[in-house]
């Protein structure tokens, strides 16, 4: 299996493999070993790669760490339609990874589109979890009252114009992908971060054939099926950690608020000048807490 030659700390052994899991085949970024699996599900429009600086630390800690390309990313299935991406399928995925794994204990480390993905397999109880941490991305009935408020619908606008057929794939293409590098570089508050040739990596994901059309069918598929609504009583009963940058462009900092009411086992660490990228542009400090907060 070849290395991951972007990891930075080289004793760290890092295989990419693909794992056949609910009938798709999911590029994984594999390390560590033992029967603790830390689960790690990155967000748009991302990689494994976000995970590059945590992965490590989660080895040390005594984890085997899994951190595969959600479907539609890299050289993960790119199934067709809209309704390949609806959340409950999502979310079956993770089951099917986890079942894959062989794991017998199972944490859930989760940003962006990770995260939705994570609130709704914890919520829905699809497989035991031990500990679940959701990185800016707040609960969904969180997330529902805020969107009732102009201040974070109007940061919410993207998710109305990937609505649009066609463009937005075309547009996000444009120029080898130009941008989704300036996506993540204008959202970010410490844009040393994000060298050229880290934001590369994405962008070369997303130019690969089918790759943004299911990008942004998460999207879609999230507004045109009920699955995100359809959620019970919303409670998470296992320990929940959130980490948060404060100077999130795209979700007010206003969502985070009430958490508690549908999660009481909630630790909330709230990064001030660090933006929706967390994990990635604040990795010291996540990387901290994680120490701190994850059994080992």
């Amino acid at each position: 299996m070849p290395q991951f030659s972007w990891i930075p700390v080289p004793e760290t052994a890092i295989d990419l493999s693909f794992v056949e899991a609910n009938g798709q085949i999911f590029e994984v970024a594999q390390a560590g070993e033992g029967k603790k699996l830390a689960l790690c599900l990155h967000g748009f429009p991302e990689l494994h790669y976000s995970w590059r600086h945590q992965i490590p630390v989660l080895v040390e800690m005594g984890y085997k760490v899994w951190a595969p390309n959600l479907r539609g990313y890299g050289g993960s299935s790119k199934p067709d339609g809209v309704d390949s991406y609806r959340l409950n399928t999502l979310v079956q995925d993770v089951a099917a990874l986890i079942d894959a794994s062989g794991a017998e204990e199972v944490t859930l480390i989760a940003h962006d589109w990770g995260a939705i993905i994570a609130w709704h397999f914890a919520i829905l109880k699809v497989r035991p979890l031990t500990r679940l941490v959701i990185m800016n991305v707040p609960h969904p009935r969180c997330a529902r009252r805020e969107l009732k408020h102009w201040y974070q619908l109007k940061k919410s606008w993207y998710i109305f114009f990937f609505q649009l057929p066609r463009i937005p794939e075309w547009l996000f293409g444009l120029n080898g992908a130009e941008r989704i590098k300036r996506a993540i570089s204008r959202m970010a508050v410490d844009k040393s971060r994000f060298p050229e040739e880290d934001l590369q990596v994405y962008a070369d994901a997303a130019s690969r054939p089918g790759a943004l059309r299911s990008m942004i069918n998460y999207y879609r598929a999230l507004l045109r099926t009920p699955d995100a609504r359809d959620i019970g009583d919303a409670m998470v009963h296992i320990p929940t950690l959130m980490i948060w940058g404060e100077e999130d462009a795209a979700i007010d900092i206003r969502c985070t608020d009430g958490t508690e009411e549908w999660v009481p086992d909630l630790e909330l660490h709230r990064l001030p000048g660090v933006s929706h990228w967390v994990q990635q542009e604040a990795p010291e400090k996540v990387n901290a807490i994680l120490r701190e907060w994850l059994p080992s």
